[in-house]
């Protein structure tokens, strides 16, 4: 495995952290320390990245001498294209099953060649022309008055082709703006609309966690999020907490969810009342890991209940039974644990400041 030393658990010059998955490959290749078998069905399976960490899967159909890490020429819909392989072998054929690519019926584009100078020298100038072709697309797009966010312009590594990504609230009519951009920049133009989670992926930025946003360095497709996963956990629906740098539902709250609902299936139902000599208890909060819930009665709404969730399953059982005059003392929760009270554990911001008197 990685050494651990740079960020994200990899190290730049680490050739295993490389292979296995660092920041700088975006790749995580688990079958790296496997040997693979001698009759390998997969051994011509490639998984090419290039820019922006765009990915695509090739068939090695000349037998070419490569290794990951190569910079290799491809076969594409519009010409030829330059990328870094990230995977070789058994590893690609899971990858294409993870994605549910078929094979057969959309049979994988071959590798041409291991690049060479002149194919690296288009490649970084394809990437110095991005940023100023961006800048003057905006200003064209501010001219035609189109009701569009412009968010990123990728070039194909031989200059053939650009790819203006944007995004827009409503059906965009820009088909004069096509024609300027093909004047102007003498390429074939490609437009493509992203959502604004595809938007915040590609711009990037940091989250209040205060890590990197998790699309844009690892994940790979956008799960759905519903105010369910909100109210499972027990948040407060409240938009500035709960919405990320999209502005849609913060996709890390899926991440913990299946613990929270594993954790529930104990409690009791939320609409269930407990019938007690102090009369009827209504259910207002509960604690899902200290697994302890909050009542509070019906009658007077001034007087709340700490019960664990033993307790409160116990009641609910007697009252189903028919006994309904069930005395809360013995069901409460209390705490039984002693506090040790000394200037070591109490919380007295002056404490530091007293010095040890010498014997």
């Amino acid at each position: 495995m990685g050494c651990g030393t740079g960020s994200g658990g990899g190290c730049d010059t680490c050739e295993v952290s490389e292979k296995r998955g660092s920041p700088s490959s975006s790749v995580f290749n688990w079958l790296a320390n496997i040997d693979e078998p001698q009759n390998n069905l997969y051994s011509k399976l490639v998984e090419v990245q290039f820019k922006r960490n765009r990915k695509d899967y090739f068939e090695n159909k000349e037998d070419l001498n490569i290794v990951e890490g190569d910079f290799v020429a491809v076969e594409t819909k519009s010409g030829h294209d330059i990328g870094k392989i990230t995977l070789i072998g058994e590893i690609v054929h899971y990858q294409l099953k993870r994605k549910k690519i078929d094979t057969e019926k959309n049979p994988l584009k071959k590798l041409y060649r291991v690049a060479n100078d002149r194919d690296i020298s288009k490649f970084k100038s394809s990437i110095d022309l991005e940023d100023p072709t961006f800048k003057k697309a905006k200003r064209i797009i501010k001219d035609h008055k189109l009701n569009m966010k412009l968010i990123d312009v990728e070039f194909q590594s031989d200059g053939s082709k650009a790819v203006f990504y944007y995004t827009a609230e409503r059906r965009v009519d820009f088909r004069e703006l096509i024609r300027e951009y093909s004047k102007t920049f003498k390429v074939k133009i490609e437009m493509k609309q992203i959502g604004v989670r595809q938007e915040s992926a590609r711009v990037g930025g940091i989250g209040s966690c205060g890590r990197e946003l998790c699309c844009s360095t690892w994940m790979t497709k956008f799960p759905t999020v519903s105010t369910s996963s909100v109210r499972y956990q027990q948040l407060s629906i409240n938009p500035q907490k709960i919405s990320g740098q999209c502005g849609k539902l913060k996709c890390c709250l899926n991440f913990e969810l299946e613990s929270y609902l594993d954790c529930l299936k104990d409690f009791p139902n939320q609409k269930t009342i407990l019938k007690t000599k102090e009369g009827e208890l209504k259910q207002i909060k509960i604690d899902v890991f200290k697994k302890r819930i909050w009542y509070i009665n019906k009658s007077t709404y001034n007087e709340t209940f700490e019960i664990s969730i033993n307790q409160a399953n116990r009641i609910i059982k007697k009252n189903e039974s028919g006994d309904k005059n069930i005395s809360l003392d013995k069901y409460l929760y209390t705490n039984t644990e002693k506090r040790v009270t000394n200037d070591l554990t109490e919380d007295n911001i002056n404490r530091f400041d007293q010095k040890k008197k010498r014997k």
